[in-house]
């Protein structure tokens, strides 16, 4: 667990940070750096989005998920868990703001690959070495995330700590369902939903990323059983 422990306190620390250096950053500073790092996102998202092997079982696994997703309403749980989260720890912000953070550095942090393999490699082996590189990563992002979308950024660290410490306590009973196969589908899910992301940071189109999350399950399964 000292992967994912390390993890949630560099994403804690780095929003932390932001919120300090915030304030001496003009607003058109702030909107460049999130443009920036929508961009940025969009480059992760893409480089794991082409380590698809089989497309169509991506594309039945995000139209399950969002069908399941889309019915579960999945991203309006996620916002009431960040608002509610706002009125509990912050003032002076409004929820919606909070809860864009909350859910936006949440999903940013949980679906990528380094997330499950890191925890399957700290579970396994007792090595930390992939979450401790993405903990470098995470905590570099909270400090901007923070700067731009608030202090909900911060919460962020609860949920990279339940999602990778489950992951780690259960590596030993799911080392060998993940294949090759499976890992590849997973991650090009996990960059289809980054994707999505880097959208809802740019302003381009807001998608209900919170209602796709099933699809990771869905690739799982498919993978699993076609790949």
């Amino acid at each position: 667990m000292l992967g994912t422990i390390i993890n949630a306190a560099a994403i804690l620390f780095g929003a932390l940070l932001g919120r300090l250096l915030k304030a001496g950053l003009p607003e058109k500073v702030r909107s460049i750096i999130l443009q920036a790092i929508g961009l940025i996102t969009i480059l992760i998202g893409l480089q794991m989005v082409l380590e698809a092997r089989n497309v169509l079982l991506v594309l039945a696994g995000m139209l399950a998920g969002a069908i399941t997703g889309e019915l579960l309403a999945l991203e309006e749980r996620l916002q009431r868990w960040g608002e509610a989260l706002q009125r509990r720890f912050s003032s002076g912000r409004s929820g919606v703001s909070f809860a864009q953070g909350f859910v936006t550095a949440s999903l940013l942090y949980c679906v990528g690959a380094m997330a499950v393999m890191g925890s399957l490699e700290s579970g396994l082996t007792g090595r930390h070495t992939t979450l401790f590189a993405k903990s470098i990563l995470d905590g570099t992002t909270s400090i901007m995330l923070s700067a731009g979308l608030g202090p909900g950024v911060a919460f962020a660290a609860l949920p990279v700590f339940l999602y990778q410490g489950g992951i780690t306590l259960l590596a030993g009973s799911l080392r060998h369902y993940m294949t090759g196969a499976v890992l590849a589908e997973m991650t090009a899910t996990g960059g289809l939903l980054i994707l999505g992301i880097s959208l809802n940071i740019l302003e381009i189109k807001q998608i209900k990323v919170g209602n796709l999350l099933p699809a990771l399950l869905y690739a799982f399964f498919l993978a699993h059983f076609f790949g």
